[in-house]
């Protein structure tokens, strides 16, 4: 039997996302037949473990070993060094939400390092870095997959590319694109039209059950779910600038737009409530509900984020806890979309749509 062949495995970011990764590709190392799967690089922002000699980093006590180690992070411009001197494919994991990670895709790329990766802000960021992206991977040979840059583990982005790339034509996708606005607004208008609570206490308790980023502004402002209309919206075939080339609507009050902290926002919070309070009785008058959404009309090339009106029996409408939904349009399935819906967030589930990318790109090394 031929011995497997080996793929060297670099992971940047070991936070909530990273840990839940690291305890799948420990599972998959140790089933992978054909594959050795061999970890020779780790970092965070801080620390990192690795060898000149690319020695295996112990997927079983790499959380240990990353911890306690006093060696630093390569400079991108050097891991990029670093990864292509091996002689061995590579594949970088980057479970960050870096910006400048993301800015030397293109450099990864084209020396052959496939990536996967959760982080939108690299298929969101500008329309020059999407397109140098895709460029370097072609330049390079090498494979690119994101499928948890939108929507967590759900098959979104893979759906749209399959659509796209089988000759339909996509004419429009809406949904809820982010499982923190999802859960908020499932509790604050439930489509029962009793129990909801006060905006602010929703807020309160949504960050306290983790759903919301540590300042709950960053959930609140739209661009998350911005970004994600950004990626979706290049896909279907928008030349789309960046998130904040189209309409989106915030929902924190001009007032406490610049408050220092996290905690002094939902301190203050409560003033405000009477205006989210106004919207809710608007929506239930005409028998409808509040939701946060996210629209992308190709035809008319346009994109928007914000809060829109839907009847009790509608899929978004009928949403429960933090799940996402969204419907794409095509000329193939006419006036019944197809309907993607299920948790959108959480480490576990973001993780499986990392893994499973990586999954992908080992099919084809």
């Amino acid at each position: 039997m031929a011995s497997a062949r080996q793929v060297n495995i670099a992971i940047i970011g070991a936070g909530g996302v990273g840990k839940c990764f690291l305890s799948q590709l420990e599972w998959l190392a140790a089933r992978r037949q054909n594959q050795k799967l061999v970890l020779t690089y780790i970092a965070t922002s801080k620390k990192a473990v690795y060898s000149d000699s690319y020695s295996p980093i112990a997927l079983d006590s790499v959380v240990s070993t990353l911890s306690s180690s006093s060696q630093a992070p390569l400079a991108l411009p050097k891991l990029v060094d670093y990864l292509a001197a091996s002689g061995t494919k590579t594949v970088l994991v980057d479970n960050t939400s870096s910006q400048d990670i993301a800015d030397a895709y293109p450099s990864f790329l084209r020396r052959g390092i496939s990536i996967v990766t959760p982080n939108k802000k690299a298929f969101s960021g500008s329309y020059k870095l999407w397109q140098d992206m895709f460029a370097a991977k072609e330049e390079g040979g090498a494979l690119l997959y994101h499928e948890a840059s939108c929507g967590a583990g759900l098959p979104v982005i893979s759906t749209i590319k399959d659509l796209v790339e089988t000759g339909d034509e996509v004419t429009k996708i809406e949904g809820v694109f982010s499982g923190t606005m999802s859960f908020l607004f499932n509790s604050f208008a439930p489509t029962s039209g009793a129990g909801g609570g006060k905006w602010s206490a929703e807020v309160a308790k949504a960050k306290e059950l983790g759903y919301t980023e540590p300042d709950p502004r960053d959930d609140l402002n739209g661009l998350d779910v911005a970004r994600k209309l950004t990626i979706l919206a290049r896909y279907a075939g928008l030349e789309v600038e960046s998130p904040t080339s189209f309409p989106v609507q915030s929902l924190i009050p001009k007032e406490l737009e610049s408050v220092a902290s996290g905690d002094e926002f939902l301190a203050r919070l409560p003033e405000f409530d009477a205006q989210m309070e106004e919207v809710k009785a608007e929506a239930q008058k005409e028998g409808k509900v509040v939701r946060f959404v996210g629209n992308i009309d190709v035809a008319s090339k346009q994109v928007k984020v914000g809060l829109e009106k839907f009847d009790l029996s509608h899929p978004i409408a009928a949403l429960k806890g933090s799940d996402n939904i969204i419907s794409f349009y095509t000329k193939r399935y006419g006036s019944n979309p197809l309907i993607i819906q299920g948790a959108g967030a959480g480490g576990d589930v973001t993780a499986m749509g990392v893994t499973s990318d990586l999954l992908k790109v080992l099919a084809q090394l």
